[in-house]
């Protein structure tokens, strides 16, 4: 599939099949996770797989009672690493470059889920602390995202998007 259509093609799935993927297909996803470009080839994020019912629960409650969460086999939680990006590029590393990396990656891996059949949805509303209580993960690191990642069972129409007229400015320069 050329990249255009792979792009053309991800949208939002909130409804998956209960079966279970494979070793090899988490482990390709993963792999091209950690291929995502980042700031200064920090990649200042870390990433949690969450197969477990109960923690997957627990992160669909963390969101705010969104239970796909819970219903996808597999969930991958994306941290921004503020500690890893400020070592090299202090504020600007905190504020920003370890929130781009993490960004960077989750999309990186929607891609990926795409490709190779399967769905995913962006879920960034949720709260910060039980995120991190639900996975055990430290207090210096930022939840970015939540992905439940599975096979779909729903096949949603695609979403409507900006004009490239409304969406790109172009600069005039008088000269």
């Amino acid at each position: 599939m050329s990249f255009s259509d792979l792009v053309s093609e991800r949208c939002s799935i909130r409804a998956f099949k209960s079966r279970a993927l494979d070793k090899s297909a988490i482990s390709q996803i993963l792999q091209v996770t950690a291929k995502a470009p980042s700031a200064g080839n920090l990649q200042a994020y870390e990433v949690v797989l969450i197969q477990d019912s109960r923690r997957r629960q627990v992160l669909a409650d963390a969101a705010w009672g969104q239970d796909f969460i819970a219903k996808a086999p597999v969930v991958l939680v994306f941290f921004a690493d503020p500690k890893l990006s400020a070592s090299r590029y202090g504020n600007r590393g905190i504020e920003l470059y370890c929130l781009q990396d993490a960004t960077v990656a989750a999309a990186y891996t929607q891609l990926a889920v795409t490709d190779l059949g399967l769905g995913s949805v962006w879920v960034g509303a949720f709260q910060d602390e039980a995120v991190r209580e639900a996975v055990d993960a430290p207090k210096d690191l930022v939840p970015v995202c939540i992905l439940p990642i599975g096979y779909p069972d729903e096949s949603p129409r695609p979403t409507p998007r900006r004009s490239l007229r409304d969406l790109v400015k172009e600069e005039k320069f008088d000269g």
